[in-house]
């Protein structure tokens, strides 16, 4: 049967009308699409900000500190017994015993107590150390002594007469760490603000005490000479001669033009290179740099040594009276 002309309309709307619910239906899956994607989006964990860039030099100078930037070490005495029953034998504390005392030091005569509370400020926070179960763990032994060393460096610094002022915190926290930020820096590591500002000033003080106590002058690090860009170590410049001349100093004689003839370490490395006024290749450059930079080698050791007797001196004129002793 052949359709007629309202019967090819009729048709042809009823194909119209399927475009369109088809178009609809299609709208409606990619809403529902995009609905169930924000649903889960608001569902997934969040992911963490990543930390700044001074994170990880802030912990190491939380290590710095923790250890009075020297190595030390203690006379120990016996055990302590005011507070003791609170803490000997035990691994983990209530909230009412963290004042309770773990150790004692004494220096110059005056005894201090250690307690719990103390020593985990001293790089932490009690909110970030609370277990689950409302409990803390007791900080370890070497916990205590770093805590009691850094102590005793700082008295010893207050004893010279030494301070520091915020202008000079904020400027050693942006120099060693990056950021005069204390808040964040906190935030970041789970720390108060207190204990982040009170290991920046001792830090600040303890570098003080050093370069007081320290008659050796410290050197600055050497740069090395630039690389020729075809990676050629005969590459000969005026510019590597100048880098020579400059490490040398007086072993060079400007007037002759060459050595002074006294033998120096400079001179003595060198002697195998061609070297004037106005040219010297970058292999030439390179060993003297070599020289230069085990010239600050020995005196950053030279440097360390001196500090490290100056603080083990200090130290064995304290004594220690551990309480609890935890691994």
């Amino acid at each position: 049967m052949e359709s007629t002309p309202k019967d090819a309309k009729d048709e042809k709307d009823e194909v119209e009308k399927t475009k369109e619910s088809g178009k609809k239906a299609d709208k409606a899956d990619k809403k529902a699409e995009k609905k169930a994607d924000k649903a889960a989006k608001k569902a997934a964990p969040k992911a963490k900000k990543p930390l700044p860039k001074f994170v990880v030099p802030l912990v190491c100078a939380i290590v710095a500190l923790a250890v009075g930037l020297g190595i030390g070490y203690f006379a120990f005495g016996g055990a302590a017994s005011s507070g003791s029953g609170a803490v000997s034998g035990k691994t983990t504390v209530s909230k009412s015993d963290l004042d309770a005392t773990m150790a004692t030091y004494t220096y110059k005569g005056v005894t201090y107590k250690v307690t719990v509370r103390d020593v985990i400020n001293s790089t932490s926070s009690l909110s970030a150390q609370k277990q689950s179960d409302g409990t803390y763990k007791i900080p370890s032994t070497d916990g205590v002594l770093s805590y009691a060393r850094s102590e005793i460096i700082e008295q010893a610094a207050k004893e010279k007469g030494l301070t520091v002022s915020a202008k000079e915190m904020k400027s050693y926290a942006e120099s060693t760490i990056g950021s005069s930020d204390y808040a964040t820096i906190a935030s970041n590591y789970g720390m108060s603000k207190s204990t982040v500002k009170k290991l920046i000033k001792q830090s600040a003080l303890m570098q003080k005490l050093r370069n007081k106590v320290v008659k050796t002058k410290s050197v600055s690090a050497p740069t090395a000479p630039t690389q020729p860009s075809d990676g050629n170590t005969q590459t000969a410049s005026a510019d590597y001669a100048k880098y020579i001349i400059n490490l040398a100093g007086d072993e060079w004689d400007a007037t002759k033009g060459t050595w002074s003839g006294k033998g120096g370490t400079y001179e003595t490395a060198l002697k195998s290179y061609t070297i004037t006024s106005t040219s010297a290749t970058y292999e030439a450059a390179q060993a003297a740099y070599y020289v230069a930079y085990q010239e600050y080698s020995t005196n950053q050791t030279k440097i360390t040594t001196e500090w490290t007797n100056y603080v083990n001196k200090l130290l064995c004129n304290a004594q220690v009276n551990m309480v609890s002793l935890v691994a």
